[in-house]
Formats: structure tokens, C-alpha cells, sequence
């Protein structure tokens, strides 16, 4: 994939979505291209995450299940960042992910993505200002939810 479709293909996701374009740059230049064949674990559920990943080409099944194979809970398609928190944090893995066909993925370590952020401010007061209107979207929707209510009436609705 030539630099231009790896940045016009790290646009189309949210969160890179908010960068500025210099910081995408630097995300796409430096991230790490990584080929899979069918079959071939990305991680296992369970493993310490130090990056995410993003599926270029081909797509990855998520699985609750410690190995390849297991029953798929989704399939990752192109486009598609997969261990966001990752970014950010130190977190283990939920998810077993596996290629289920020749697979391409961009892999971003947290020090990139944390290098980035410090070298592109407006980019990293960007990002927040994303993911706190996310964080206040999920808080509300969790608020009106009936199955979360605190109180039995609102939750017998």
C-alpha cells in the first residue's frame, strides 16, 4: 500500500479521523505492516496489548475463545482499528483475534501513538475532546438504559 492510501485509509476511522494530517503521516509512516496467512493468531485473548491494530486488507474474526477457531463474536473488515484502548493504556486482551483470510494490518504501539500525541498537541487536544464526547454519549445512553435503571420501577418498564 503506497503512504497516500494509508493515510486516506487511516481518515476514514474515527479516531485517527481526528488528527491532524501530519500526525496521521507519521502514524502511517512509522506503524508497522504486518501479513497474515488464514489461520495465523494476531493475539490471544488474555495478552498484555502494547499497540493497535489496523486491518488494511482482508479481514480478522474475534473470538471469545483462547485460540483460532473459536466461535466468531465479530469479523473485522478493512478500515477497522481493533485495540483502541491499547492506544492509550496498558489492558489485556478480551478478545482472541485471528486472520481468516490473507490479512494486512497496520500495527501502532502505544509509544508510537503516545510519541505522536506529544509531538502534535492540537492533534492530542483533538483526540480528547473526541473521546470525552464519547465517554458522555456511552454515560447517557448507559443512564436511560432500563436494564441499568438504580431504581426497580424505571428498570420494569
Amino acid at each position: 500500500m503506497s503512504l497516500d492510501e494509508d493515510l486516506r485509509n487511516l481518515s476514514k476511522i474515527p479516531v485517527f479521523a481526528t488528527l491532524e494530517n501530519d500526525a496521521r503521516r507519521l502514524i502511517a509512516f512509522t506503524g508497522e505492516s504486518r501479513a497474515l496467512r488464514p489461520g495465523d493468531v494476531l493475539f490471544h485473548k488474555g495478552d498484555l496489548a502494547d499497540a493497535g491494530f489496523v486491518v488494511q486488507s482482508g479481514s480478522l474474526t474475534l473470538t471469545h475463545d483462547e485460540k483460532a477457531g473459536g466461535v466468531p463474536i465479530e469479523v473485522v473488515v478493512p478500515h477497522t482499528l481493533v485495540g483502541e484502548i491499547a492506544l492509550i493504556s496498558e489492558i489485556e486482551r478480551p478478545v482472541t483475534a485471528y486472520a481468516t483470510e490473507p490479512t494486512t494490518v497496520l500495527k501502532i504501539s502505544r509509544t508510537l501513538f503516545h510519541r505522536v500525541l506529544r509531538e502534535h498537541p492540537i492533534s492530542a487536544a483533538r483526540l480528547k475532546a473526541f473521546l470525552e464526547k464519547r465517554l458522555h454519549d456511552f454515560a447517557r445512553e448507559m443512564a436511560e438504559s432500563p436494564f441499568l435503571a438504580a431504581d426497580g420501577a424505571k428498570a420494569q418498564r
